[in-house]
């Protein structure tokens, strides 16, 4: 069984629609940007592993309700250093979530290849992928390519959830409170309990401002609700100030 450490290195302001498709528009919305500690068994494992430098301020720590780590500050935490890590998974390659995979040095690194694809061939509408990022790690053979569902580790499984991206990943992790999941595309709580006006038009879920195909989106967001005991929306500020989950 596995504990989950929510280690905040990175913020993001925007329009709250990037986050909540058709909803939100014109509110000012600051997320924070996660990497997930594993703890549990022999292999120190980390989910994603964020921005490398990130804004570290009052106004950015109140937004999102908790303290903003660097990388190294926020492995200290748990009396980890990047060299540490021996697995990192990525949920996709967006370039705040894998911005300091270099440092990991010693890690295997698991991600879909439909993510590898597009990092180095990313669309004209999508800026976030940076394959600056990525390039120390693929030359030291750190990358493990995913192409479908799989178990990483007793314990620890990744689900194929195409909704932000195509390549995103959701991690599965068996906790004593249950399955957790971490989705593997960029929402918040509210995409999952939407408020009543929007459960008024027979929405169970709000899909994410961006989207794959946005009708698929919404239909594997429905399933991945199901299938956790724990829900960990991957930008969502509540878990800025929890050490530990369960």
């Amino acid at each position: 069984m596995f504990k989950i450490h929510p280690i905040v290195v990175g913020t993001k302001i925007f329009d709250k629609s990037m986050m909540t498709y058709q909803y939100g528009n014109g509110q000012e919305y600051t997320i924070p940007i996660y990497c997930w500690y594993l703890e549990g068994g022999d292999r120190k494992i980390l989910v994603d592993t964020g921005e490398m430098s990130p804004i570290q301020s009052p106004d950015r720590e109140a937004s999102v309700g908790g303290k903003i780590y660097t990388f190294e500050q926020g492995l200290s935490q748990w009396d980890l250093s990047p060299a540490d890590i021996d697995i990192v998974i990525h949920t996709h390659l967006h370039n705040d979530h894998c911005e300091n995979d270099y440092k990991c040095k010693n890690a295997e690194i698991y991600v879909h290849e439909k993510e590898i694809e597009r990092i180095h061939n990313p669309h004209p509408l999508d800026y976030r992928y940076l394959e600056d990022y990525i390039e120390d790690v693929e030359e030291n053979g750190q990358i493990r390519m995913i192409t479908g569902d799989r178990e990483i580790l007793p314990g620890i499984r990744v689900v194929h959830t195409p909704v932000h991206t195509e390549g995103g990943l959701t991690v599965l992790i068996d906790t004593l409170a249950g399955q957790a999941a971490i989705t593997g595309f960029c929402v918040i709580k509210e995409n999952f309990y939407p408020p009543v006006q929007i459960k008024a038009m027979e929405m169970d879920v709000i899909p994410p401002g961006t989207h794959v195909n946005v009708y698929e989106a919404y239909d594997i967001m429905v399933k991945v609700k199901h299938m956790a005991d724990i829900l960990l929306p991957l930008h969502e500020p509540e878990f800025a100030s929890v050490d530990t989950i369960p």
